[in-house]
């Protein structure tokens, strides 16, 4: 009997949910290599869907033999065949980047695995990646690798409206591209760096708005936990500053430490 490989199994798992009625769009390292061109081994298959359709997703996988559950409420459902998984992402960990309509209005169409398949727009792509900041997981590369792609033909206005308050965080990737790939710091429009700076100088002359806020709790769920638990900083991720409750958090805290000793 042949064994299936894993691209195998990812394939038939996009076969079955191309024969279902949920739309759905494929991100991570596919989406990253039809964008950039840079393949890299992956251990999984992202499929992202709007909130509602998560369930409806997961019910049809499970109907197709594989192992199903929904790791986080807010954020990520898992599908488990052999040795190998999809995960079926709504959300962001931090409760920033919610899956919405406007992911499927821009998404861009591809081939992935042979198949015709929709693919997670770039800008979108940056926004959930930009947050990624574990001592274990940095996604600030691909995101240098997306601006060095298709820096010139982003929206950066619709950008810049993703990032919304958090433009800080946007504006350091772009300070480190700009250091990266030197020969490509223009293909990143001009406006668009003089509105951040434009941001910061009016920042930098006014006082914090909040003294006890930490908002390191959004690139990281682990590195910042020292101050909130302590009381010291209130966590960016709670209402009503942030989207989610401090059971929400408390589980993730639950799960990545379990995760982590393996």
């Amino acid at each position: 009997m042949e064994i299936e490989t894993p691209h195998d199994i990812y394939r038939e798992g996009l076969m079955t949910l191309q024969t279902s009625t949920v739309p759905f769009l494929v991100g991570g390292a596919f989406a990253l290599e039809s964008y950039t061109g840079l393949v890299r081994r992956t251990k999984d298959l992202d499929v992202f869907v709007r909130p509602d359709h998560a369930e409806p997703l997961l019910a049809v996988l499970s109907q197709a033999g594989y192992r199903t559950e929904m790791r986080f409420s807010h954020w990520l459902g898992k599908a488990f065949k052999d040795d190998h998984f999809i995960d079926i992402i709504f959300g962001s960990g931090n409760g920033v980047c919610p899956v919405d309509e406007l992911w499927f209005t821009h998404a861009e169409p591809a081939t992935i695995l042979g198949l015709p398949i929709q693919i997670v727009p770039p800008e979108e792509m940056i926004w959930s990646k930009a947050f990624i900041m574990e001592r274990e997981r940095y996604d600030g590369a691909d995101i240098a690798h997306m601006l060095r792609a298709r820096a010139r033909t982003l929206d950066w206005p619709r950008m810049l409206a993703r990032f919304n308050n958090h433009w800080r965080v946007l504006f350091s990737h772009l300070i480190l591209f700009g250091f990266i790939y030197p020969a490509y710091r223009l293909a990143v429009p001009k406006w668009v760096i003089e509105e951040l700076m434009h941001r910061l100088q009016q920042e930098m002359s006014s006082l914090p708005a909040d003294n006890r806020l930490c908002q390191g709790t959004l690139l990281s769920w682990s590195q910042y936990l020292m101050h909130t638990e302590s009381g010291d900083y209130v966590d960016a991720r709670h209402y009503p500053r942030g989207t989610l409750t401090e059971a929400e958090t408390a589980r993730i805290t639950e799960m990545m430490k379990r995760e982590a000793k393996g």
